[in-house]
């Protein structure tokens, strides 16, 4: 097992990764420190995992929550599931929440320890690797608007977070490769030996070769928790995690969460934002092929669906947080393993960009 930290002063705490831990009664001993204990979990995960996590747990009082599974279901409603259980049980200031599942139920579990009695404990048990690499570490939560993802919601830290790789032996395919999205871009924006690292391992990645699944995930959450202890409220350098998220989430968006998994909407909009640095001069050509290369071979979606209008995707992407004074900020590149936030490209290009890739989906 591997344990790190996220370095937040009295707000740290660690993050576990390794085979088995579902299951580690010691993990959960040092972790909950009371009685009243709720897992959130959905439809998909619950019958693999919950009794697993359960029986860990016992014999604490514990009460589960299933939600529904899917992005399209991160919504209040969902949120007031989770609320309105706490209430009817009478949970008290000092419970626990955990939240098993993906990245929907980690938001939606995070936000609602956040609101509930202005603040209780949660614990993140990710179960894709996406969530275990990205949405799981760092305390962002939320729940989507019909008008745009992730608009509602706070910074609100989790008390730990548990990575076990022996749940990713059940994550279909597609998942996995989207999960390797996130991991990709980490090497992208900071880390450019990580980058050639997993040029030459992703398809034990895809083969789920336990060893590469630990190395990325332990590099991937290094690489989120340094930022994170640099910028926890994202006023600075932690905007250049949202490499690809605005193209992404315009995505998500435009399609209503229907088309393309999370991670999938990310590869295009990393591979977008990539295009645009080209397109501006701030990276090479030979660099944007790499990137193209490793997401190929990723079996990562590459190109737009045809039905789609550039004007339409770059009205949602104006609603993006980080805009500031009606003027939208990009995470571009200027090279493997250098982001950065700027307002400074130029209008006529993105629309260049958006336009060639809604072509590429043809």
């Amino acid at each position: 097992m591997k344990e790190m930290a996220v370095e937040l002063g009295d707000r740290s705490y660690p993050i576990f990764i390794g085979d088995g831990l579902l299951s580690s009664k010691q993990i959960w001993s040092r972790l909950c420190r009371t009685g009243q204990i709720m897992v959130v979990s959905n439809e998909t995960i619950a019958p693999l995992y919950l009794n697993q996590v359960m029986d860990a747990l016992a014999p604490r009082k514990i009460s589960t929550v299933v939600l529904s599974d899917g992005e399209k279901y991160k919504t209040l409603d969902a949120f007031n599931q989770v609320i309105t259980q706490l209430l009817e049980k009478a949970y008290s200031r000092d419970c626990t929440l955990v939240a098993l599942g993906g990245g929907v139920v980690g938001d939606i579990t995070g936000f609602a320890a956040a609101c509930y009695q202005r603040g209780v404990d949660y614990i993140q048990v990710p179960t894709t690797l996406l969530s275990q690499v990205d949405s799981a570490v760092g305390g962002k939560t939320a729940v989507n608007h019909m008008l745009g993802k992730n608009m509602i919601g706070v910074f609100y830290q989790p008390v730990a977070v548990i990575a076990d790789t022996q749940v990713l032996s059940t994550l279909p395919d597609r998942e996995m490769s989207a999960g390797l999205a996130e991991v990709i871009k980490y090497g992208l924006i900071r880390d450019p030996d990580f980058f050639c690292w997993l040029e030459n391992n992703i398809e034990r990645l895809l083969a789920r070769d336990t060893t590469c699944l630990v190395h990325a995930i332990e590099q991937s959450c290094r690489n989120k928790s340094d930022i994170v202890s640099l910028d926890e409220r994202e006023s600075g350098i932690r905007a250049i995690l949202n490499f690809g998220h605005t193209f992404g989430h315009a995505i998500e968006t435009a399609t209503s969460y229907t088309q393309f998994l999370h991670g999938e909407a990310i590869a295009i909009g990393m591979l977008m934002a990539a295009d645009l640095s080209k397109r501006h001069g701030w990276l090479s050509a030979e660099s944007v092929e790499r990137v193209w290369k490793l997401l190929n071979r990723a079996n990562l979606p590459i190109g737009l669906p045809t039905k789609l209008k550039a004007e339409e995707l770059r009205a949602i992407m104006a609603i993006d947080k980080k805009a500031r004074n009606a003027k939208l900020f990009l995470v571009l590149l200027k090279q493997i393993g250098e982001a950065f936030l700027t307002d400074q490209y130029r209008e006529e290009l993105l629309t260049d960009t958006l336009s060639e890739f809604i072509l590429a989906g043809g």
